[in-house]
């Protein structure tokens, strides 16, 4: 009876989150998953597909992305959030999911700091203030000059809280017709077809465009001018300190993530984008690849979801 007894014992304790079969030293012995809450060919799943596939050589596991859109990137979170915590899936998280949505709206889809475990930063989108080429504005003031004159007649595209916000910060109480979509690369469509005539996106999609002389840019959202597009000002150069929006994206696991298999991935996280061709591919994507450890990342979250929040109100910004 008595060694039933403990035989029953071990078995419990092996099915305990933390236990010792997900250790770190058994860690990853199957393939990981990466969720992102974007579609396909947008800047976010371009860059978890780029840091995936780094990972997967520091792991010596296949690391699987997964495309989950759709509501601000909260179904891809609240997957995330409710996998079991072993490891073996993780978020491409952005300041979308993570802060805006749980700021934004009246009844919060989750406490972000309760509902995940942060692992590492990943770094930060250059994003571009972009109009089609045939809208007759070359700089910032124009287009805010062009939409003072039509209030209400011209349409602004997003695929997330965070660019929208933006655009409210750079509109003030200048009026347009937002038209929210789940991709930029839809968004993107539009655009180039005349239905759309200013939208925030990524260095993902921006340069090409611009290069081609179908789209032109007008300022960028990084704190410094972007190499791809050199020629494109800051917000600060321009005066528009009121633009503070800044995109950024990290890994998240389950809430209750083990701390050394949260350590070792996000040891491994900052390897990968250290790696020369995953920070080239990054830069030529206009990202900004650099990763955290957990304490540290934690604290980078907890100030970005504080100063969001507080934008937030200051506009007294309301979720429809």
């Amino acid at each position: 009876m008595r060694r039933r007894t403990l035989t029953l014992a071990a078995l419990a304790a092996a099915a305990l989150p933390g236990a010792a079969a997900w250790s770190a030293d058994a860690f990853p012995n199957k393939p990981l998953k990466l969720i992102v809450g974007f579609a396909a060919g947008g800047g976010a799943d371009v860059l978890t597909r780029i840091i995936a596939e780094g990972l997967a050589k520091q792991l010596g596991q296949q690391v699987i992305v997964e495309n989950r859109p759709g509501a601000d990137g909260v179904l891809a979170a609240q997957a995330t959030s409710s996998a079991r915590p072993d490891g073996y899936t993780l978020l491409m998280g952005t300041n979308t999911a993570m802060v805006a949505a749980p700021t934004l709206r009246p009844t919060p889809p989750y406490d972000p700091f309760k509902a995940f475990t942060p692992i590492s930063s990943a770094g930060q989108f250059s994003m571009f203030l972009v109009v089609p080429a045939s809208l007759p504005v070359k700089s910032v003031n124009e287009l805010l000059a062009l939409v003072a004159s039509k209030p209400g007649a011209l349409n602004s595209a997003s695929s997330n809280s965070a660019s929208e916000l933006a655009m409210l910060q750079l509109l003030g109480d200048r009026k347009v017709v937002n038209a929210r979509y789940k991709g930029d690369m839809q968004a993107m469509t539009d655009l180039l077809g005349g239905q759309i005539q200013m939208m925030f996106t990524t260095g993902t999609l921006a340069p090409g465009f611009v290069k081609e002389g179908r789209i032109r840019a007008l300022v960028t959202l990084l704190p410094q001018r972007s190499a791809l597009l050199p020629d494109v000002p800051t917000g600060g150069e321009l005066g528009l300190g009121k633009l503070t929006i800044t995109p950024w994206a990290g890994f998240f696991g389950p809430p209750g993530l083990p701390q050394a298999i949260t350590d070792r991935l996000s040891q491994e996280l900052q390897n990968t984008l250290k790696r020369p061709e995953v920070h080239a591919q990054l830069v030529q994507q206009g990202f900004e690849g650099y990763g955290m450890s957990p304490a540290k990342f934690n604290e980078f979250f907890r100030t970005q979801y504080d100063a969001f929040g507080a934008t937030v109100r200051e506009h007294n910004v309301k979720f429809e």
